[in-house]
């Protein structure tokens, strides 16, 4: 550090990388990254936190053949008046201490918003805009450990299956098709590693970072789940609940793939966009479900299903006999010989 308390930066990077060399990295986040050609332009989303500014500094030291194309992208909510102005200044004064460029966006309104979600929603879009206007497809992102378990805990309480449980995924990798999709491939090096070993390390390295406030207010359900569950929640467990959650999200990020893989076999879906129900027949209710999930997803016309309709939907496709099911306003689910086809509202006929 300096006099000011500035950090060297370049000295704080290198610094970081020995004692966070790749090895305590995710795997398989080394190996989709030694596989990507040179000239891929790499983005690091950096809110000025700690986890961010731990990867953006051990990408920056663990790459260096990659930092000609490596840029940086922060978004400024502007829910915490001067404190997030000061977040955007000091990611730019890291950035530029790097020689990294820093991409900034900046909400237009500082009206409070509704929630959490759309706080994620509102800084998504930032970045989907500005990835796809430089053509970058490849963003790191600094999650770790802790997010595991918190995220964990939350899908939990809304029921989530193996997709849900499974997230933070340390390489996801969006199909083009896929709305805001384009190909997009997420990385999360840091999930083999906790906060506090984050935040330790960053500080024996000479490094600084930034802390939000709002993080530690009970406003949000992760505030809370972060604040008063994890840590009782780790206190009962008498060991690693941490690792055990990552474990656990590894195993069930296998089985997930696992069904993926089955349901990519029976190749359900045919190329009319009907569903073979015949062909569903005597298979695991978590395989039908996948293949109808494929199905409405497929669908040209968007369905409004709340989840008792997809279930009562699931049942029908399970007993495989001819039904007529509502999917909202814009038509029916239709089951005729063994085949599930999308049905369109038909329009009212107009008076001559």
């Amino acid at each position: 550090m300096t006099k000011r308390g500035t950090p060297r930066w370049p000295a704080a990077a290198a610094r970081l990388a020995e004692l966070l060399p790749p090895a305590r990295l995710h795997p398989a986040v080394l190996a989709w990254a030694a596989a990507r050609p040179k000239a891929e332009p790499w983005a690091v989303a950096l809110s000025g936190g700690s986890d961010s500014v731990a990867l953006l500094l051990l990408l920056w030291a663990h790459w260096p053949a990659r930092r000609a194309r490596l840029s940086a992208y922060h978004f400024d909510h502007r829910l915490r008046g001067a404190a997030s102005a000061a977040d955007a200044r000091f990611c730019a004064r890291a950035c530029a201490a790097l020689g990294v460029p820093l991409v900034a966006g900046r909400r237009p309104s500082p009206r409070p918003l509704p929630g959490a979600a759309e706080a994620r929603e509102a800084r998504f879009a930032f970045l989907a805009g500005a990835l796809a206007r430089r053509k970058t497809k490849v963003l790191w992102l600094g999650h770790q450990q802790d997010d595991i378990a918190e995220t964990l805990l939350m899908r939990l309480a809304r029921g989530s299956g193996t997709a849900g449980l499974a997230a933070p995924r340390p390489v996801h990798a969006f199909p083009p098709e896929r709305k805001g999709g384009r190909g997009m491939v997420h990385l999360r090096p840091l999930l083999t590693l906790k906060k506090a070993e984050l935040a330790a390390a960053l500080r024996a390295a000479g490094a600084a970072w930034r802390e939000d406030a709002s993080n530690a207010g009970p406003g949000h359900f992760r505030n809370r789940v972060r604040a008063e569950v994890i840590p009782a929640w780790v206190q009962a467990a008498e060991r690693d609940a941490l690792a055990g959650a990552a474990r656990s999200r590894e195993l069930l990020e296998e089985d997930q793939a696992a069904l993926e893989a089955w349901v990519d076999a029976l190749a359900p879906v045919a190329a009319d966009l009907s569903l073979s129900v015949s062909g569903l027949a005597g298979r695991p209710r978590a395989v039908v479900r996948r293949a109808l999930h494929r199905w409405l997803l497929a669908q040209r016309q968007p369905s409004r299903l709340s989840r008792q309709g997809f279930d009562g939907l699931l049942r029908a496709v399970e007993a495989g006999a001819p039904v007529r099911h509502s999917l909202g306003s814009h038509g029916f689910a239709v089951i005729r010989a063994g085949k599930l086809r999308f049905q369109p509202m038909r329009k009212p006929s107009t008076p001559h």
